[in-house]
This record gives C-alpha cells, sequence and structure tokens, in this order.
C-alpha cells in the first residue's frame, strides 16, 4: 500500500432520521485521534439532487474526469485492458421497477439478483432491441453490463444509488438526449411482462426483471490517462446504508474505523449523499497543530454536515 494513496469512504453518514440516530452512539476512537492530528483540507457541497454522489464526484476529481457526466464504464474499460477509444460507454443495470399511478419505484437492488446463466440469457433476449438503435451491450457480470453507442457520449446520467428505493422519474436523463433510452425502457417492460424468463423468476419466488439503468455514461477525454496514484473508494457502509440497516450501518464503521489507523493515507473523504469533507495533515509548522490539537473537530459534527 502506498504511503500517498487517497482514501475516499462513501456513506459516511447520510440526512435520514435513522442514520443521525446511529451517530449518536457511534464510537470512533481512531477517526476522533485523526481529527486533533488532521484539519479539513478541501470541501466538494452538493445537494441530494445532483446525479453524481460525493464519492464520485470526489473520485473524477482525484482521476482528472469531469464531475457530471463521468465516464465512469469507458474508464471501467480502460482499467481492464480494453480499448474504449472515444467512443459512448455506460452501464446498464438490469432492475425491478415498482409502478403505480403516483410513482415508479426502484426496488431494492438485491431484488434483480441473477446468476451469470441468468444475465446472459437475459442479455440476449434484450440485445437486438438495442442493436436496432445503433446500442451494442456486452456481458460484464450479472447485475450489470456495459453499454456502447453514440448516445452515451456526452449523457449526464445519474448514479443507481441515487435511485435505490425511490422514484426513478425525478433521475431520468435529459430527454431530448435520451429519449431512444426511455422508449427502449418502455418497450422493455412490454416484452418482459409476458416473457418466459419473467414466467420462470416469479415462479421461484423473486421479483421480476421489468427494466434497466443506466448509469456512468460518457467518453474519455482525447489522450486520458489515469493518474499514477489511484485513490481507494471504500464501499463497506454503502449496501446497509441504502436499506436503511442503521444497525450493520455502525458495525460496518467500527470496523472501517479500525482500519483508520494505518499511516498509508495521505488523504481521507469522508462522503454522505450531499456533501463530501476531505482531511489531510496540516500545513507545516508549530501552529496549525497546537491549533488542530487544542481544537479538535468532533466526529458527530463532521459527519452530521454530510
Amino acid at each position: 500500500m502506498s504511503e500517498n494513496q487517497h482514501l475516499i469512504i462513501s456513506y459516511a453518514a447520510t440526512d435520514e432520521p435513522g442514520c443521525q440516530q446511529a451517530l449518536q452512539a457511534l464510537p470512533l476512537p481512531n477517526l476522533q485521534r485523526l481529527l486533533r492530528q488532521w484539519s479539513v483540507s478541501a470541501s466538494d457541497n452538493g445537494a441530494l439532487e445532483d446525479f453524481a454522489p460525493p464519492h464520485e464526484r470526489v473520485l473524477a476529481q482525484a482521476m482528472g474526469l469531469p464531475p457530471k457526466a463521468t465516464p465512469w464504464a469507458a474508464l471501467y474499460q480502460l482499467q481492464n485492458g480494453q480499448a474504449p477509444g472515444d467512443a459512448g460507454w455506460a452501464f446498464l443495470s438490469p432492475c425491478h421497477w415498482q409502478i403505480s399511478p403516483d410513482q415508479v419505484r426502484m426496488s431494492e437492488l438485491s431484488a434483480a439478483q441473477m446468476s451469470d446463466e441468468e444475465s446472459r440469457s437475459l442479455l440476449a433476449i434484450m440485445a437486438p432491441w438495442f442493436s436496432e438503435d445503433g446500442i451494442e451491450l456486452v456481458y460484464d457480470r450479472p447485475d450489470r453490463w456495459l453499454a456502447r453507442g453514440p448516445v452515451f457520449a456526452q449523457l449526464d446520467t445519474a448514479a443507481l444509488d441515487r435511485i435505490a428505493l425511490r422514484d426513478v422519474r425525478p433521475w431520468q436523463p435529459d430527454k431530448a438526449q435520451a429519449a431512444v433510452l426511455q422508449r427502449l425502457q418502455t418497450e422493455m417492460q412490454m416484452l418482459l411482462y409476458t416473457h418466459a424468463f419473467s414466467d420462470a423468476r416469479e415462479a421461484s419466488g423473486r421479483a421480476p426483471i421489468n427494466s434497466f439503468w443506466v448509469h456512468g455514461a460518457g467518453a474519455l477525454p482525447a489522450g486520458y490517462q489515469p493518474p499514477a496514484q489511484v485513490p481507494v473508494l471504500n464501499t463497506a457502509l454503502r449496501d446497509s446504508a441504502l436499506v436503511g440497516d442503521w444497525r450493520s450501518w455502525q458495525q460496518q464503521w467500527q470496523q472501517l474505523d479500525a482500519t483508520l489507523a494505518s499511516t498509508a493515507w495521505s488523504r481521507i473523504s469522508l462522503c454522505g449523499e450531499k456533501n463530501a469533507i476531505t482531511l489531510a495533515p496540516p500545513a507545516p509548522g508549530w501552529l496549525p497543530k497546537i491549533k488542530q490539537w487544542l481544537a479538535p473537530t468532533k466526529p458527530l459534527a463532521l459527519l452530521s454536515s454530510l
């Protein structure tokens, strides 16, 4: 582990009442010790309505990528030895929507869980429809595929985390840019509604797959090369935060806190659903260190501000 690595922690806190209550009884001794030695070096203030959550914005900045329409799928291809070129790429996640007259709600992300065989079978069912619109689907893993096509080149999409257990409608990308994708969502709902693939899932007591979500869309800047030091994104708190299991979240935070005694980190970014704060060693000299020691930031106050 490099001594210059930047640690980014997602879902260090949220505004949810259950999370704020959990923070009141969350001892984090190593974070508290760190706050006596380090200070806030940067902050990223946003809103819950931002398509990109704070941890993605911080990571994008560290990777030298734009904070909006960050081409995560294209970067993923590059990091895995592929040549994405200047093409538009995106992640495509099959999902289950609960559709009612007043909202279209994304179920828990785990509701769309599939085996490798199931996912490949579903891709084969859906791919011809996408191909007609110039979109190529490429298998990646059971819960997520890759998609390539001109529509993704400059498309700002909401992170999958943003829509978990929420109404998806406010999170749809620009209608003019994504008209073909919204039409495909409607077509897939009709196709899968009576398809044998859905019948098999329902027969086994699982939610049907009835839509998909596009995220991480974009094209890499010309000549892009990732930095020599790539940040570490820790997502240990993500799953429990997305489903509101704050007891598990507390336990995972305490486990994560136990690792913060490591001297490997050059910076640590704590990210919520709106804001992010980056901690780093203070400037050289005794005065900043004395000020930090005499009036350290409390973990509760810091995390509550995220």
